[in-house]
């Protein structure tokens, strides 16, 4: 039985731009989505809150469904997106960012959802400090991209005006 090993596909060093410039797009991107997820979670807040008034207080109690479905929908939601022909969120896309694998495959729906879920307990259990993580790495990787062999590149359209950018500057 043998094991292929597969190489990194992106380099630093000879694709630069795929790099370039990812750090303050993945944080844009992190609050759009943020935003994204919290906008549905409000508005369900706000039924409950008027169902309570309606059924004199009995329809609080769906409040304790709240936090549960946060999750679900917040493992959906990154699941579909980074899972989708763009491996990219809402955020990301809007930040021409997208997520790969080490070895250059495209996302799919699990590993999208681990990746949020490996986010939040990395950033939990961690403390925010742990993001810290991607200045002392030449790819940019936080530790659950490192974990999770995932990789957060500009995509192809922004990694080829980049491209075409440095080869003005340099010719």
């Amino acid at each position: 039985m043998s094991i292929d090993i597969k190489p990194h596909a992106y380099d630093p060093v000879t694709q630069p731009e795929l790099f370039e410039g990812v750090l303050p797009r993945r944080v844009v991107a992190f609050i759009i989505d943020f935003i994204i997820i919290a906008i549905p979670v409000v508005l369900a807040a706000m039924f409950i809150f008027a169902f309570g008034i309606v059924t004199l207080g009995l329809g609080w109690a769906l409040y304790w469904l709240l936090p549960p479905g946060t999750v679900i929908w917040a493992i959906v939601y990154f699941g579909l997106t980074l899972g989708s022909p763009a491996s990219a969120t809402i955020g990301m896309r809007v930040t021409d960012l997208e997520m790969r694998t080490w070895y250059g495959a495209p996302a799919y729906f699990v590993l999208g959802a681990v990746h949020a879920i490996a986010f939040w307990f990395s950033v939990s259990a961690l403390t925010p400090f742990i993001l810290l993580v991607c200045f002392f790495n030449e790819r940019r990787r936080l530790l659950h991209d490192i974990v999770l062999g995932t990789v957060v590149i500009n995509n192809a359209r922004r990694a080829a005006m980049l491209r075409a950018g440095m080869a003005d500057a340099t010719g």
